[in-house]
């Protein structure tokens, strides 16, 4: 591929600081201040991290823009993970092809934006029913290496995806005040099983980023489209949770005045109301918590995305924190596919750490998509998160159902006489 002109190898805290006209090395204080997102320049994989860095960044650096987050390695490394074998690389071939359904919408346009600024996407094609084209027409001219290719309409849906390696589906309807994410499920359920009925069919190898809500409800819609075409992989199928978590993040070091690139709150369960549930105890740093913080913080993290549908009137949902937490996670997923061996992040998969049949919790990445699902943040927990986790699971279970149920109902209306 020729060069762009734009230095292929920049983070993206450095791109971010380089468009602000900032020298060509910057220190980690200045760009965690602005963005929270700091790279560093080793290519060990150790210490590939978009969260820690060294004292000062160069623009030689070959890391990804969101990285993993380093007090959270440190937590569970000593018991789970691994030590990375010296001299592990992230190729600096690696390259990466990744689909975007529904991209012209309000989290699709930034979080293409996001996905365009990684140095591990080499296309990035964008698909939507209407106003695609003026979207990568846009985006083509950020001078950064990924070639960018517009699709409009089902006719080009499958060229969008063939020999894609991630596809994130943000497609569907936002919220509106008053809706809640079930309100959502006939209009989204129909797009989700449509999307993923191309996938199976165009590339049915590839991570499948779900975003659209109710994510509770549309990922075992897709396990079930999945199962009917034969192709069903329950590694590499995401409910993306990670807003959940980034917002327990950034709710955590506000209330506790922690610096944010430090902290880490797994988030479990699912991802709607009571369904989410933090795992407060099991922040890292450690930090303590009054049974009255608990509750107040919990109850926000649940009900953050309503803070933003009513700050908003009418005006939309959460598009910009959705598309970057998406980011985060399509990041992650790219890392783990150029084999980083240190890739951790909570979402929405099929699972047997409780009795349902998907659940949310921590994960490992691989080249394979889930390499083990991480069980002992469910050990330990306070008595409030105890009870919110039975609590929980009555609706989480009747959301999962609620999916699997519309599938087979259009399946049965399709074969009726």
């Amino acid at each position: 591929m020729a060069d762009s002109g734009f230095p292929r190898e920049l983070s993206w805290g450095c791109t971010v600081q380089g468009l602000l006209g900032m020298a060509s090395t910057v220190t980690a204080n200045s760009v965690g201040t602005q963005s929270g997102l700091i790279s560093k320049p080793s290519h060990d994989i150790a210490s590939y991290s978009g969260l820690k860095a060294a004292a000062s960044i160069s623009f030689e650096s070959r890391s990804s823009f969101l990285g993993q987050n380093a007090s959270l390695r440190s937590s569970i490394a000593p018991r789970i993970v691994p030590k990375a074998k010296s001299g592990s690389q992230i190729s600096p071939e690696a390259s990466y092809k990744v689909a975007v359904l529904g991209a012209a919408g309000g989290i699709g346009q930034p979080l293409g934006l996001l996905i365009k600024m990684s140095p591990l996407v080499s296309a990035l094609h964008l698909y939507d029913i209407a106003n695609v084209k003026g979207v990568a027409a846009d985006l083509s001219h950020c001078n950064t290496p990924s070639q960018v290719l517009d699709f409009t309409g089902p006719s080009e849906l499958a060229n969008c995806l063939k020999g894609v390696d991630i596809v994130v589906i943000p497609a569907g309807v936002p919220r509106k005040p008053g809706m809640t994410r079930d309100d959502l499920f006939n209009i989204n359920a129909s797009i989700v099983k449509t999307l993923v009925e191309a996938v199976a069919d165009n590339c049915p190898e590839a991570f499948i980023h779900i975003i659209s809500n109710p994510v509770n409800s549309t990922v075992p819609i897709a396990a079930e489209v999945l199962k009917q075409k034969g192709v069903y992989n329950p590694k590499k199928l995401f409910g993306v949770t990670t807003l959940d978590v980034v917002r327990a993040n950034t709710f955590v070091a506000q209330k506790k005045n922690l610096k944010l690139i430090d902290v880490d709150v797994p988030v479990v369960g699912g991802h709607a109301g009571i369904t989410i549930l933090p795992l407060l105890s099991k922040t890292r740093p450690s930090v303590t918590f009054t049974n009255e913080e608990t509750e107040e913080l919990t109850k926000r993290i649940q009900n953050a995305g309503t803070e933003v549908v009513e700050a908003k009137a009418g005006a939309g949902s959460a598009t910009l924190s959705m598309a970057y937490a998406a980011a985060r996670f399509v990041e992650s997923s790219l890392r783990a596919l150029a084999g980083d061996p240190d890739v951790y992040e909570c979402t929405f998969v099929q699972s047997e750490l409780t009795e349902l049949p998907f659940f949310a919790s921590r994960v490992k990445l691989g080249k394979n998509g889930v390499e083990s699902i991480i069980s002992a943040d469910l050990e330990g927990v306070t008595e409030y998160e105890a009870k919110a986790l039975e609590a929980l699971k009555p609706e989480l279970k009747a959301s999962i159902e609620k999916g699997i149920e519309f599938v087979h109902k259009q399946q049965a209306a399709a074969t009726s006489p």
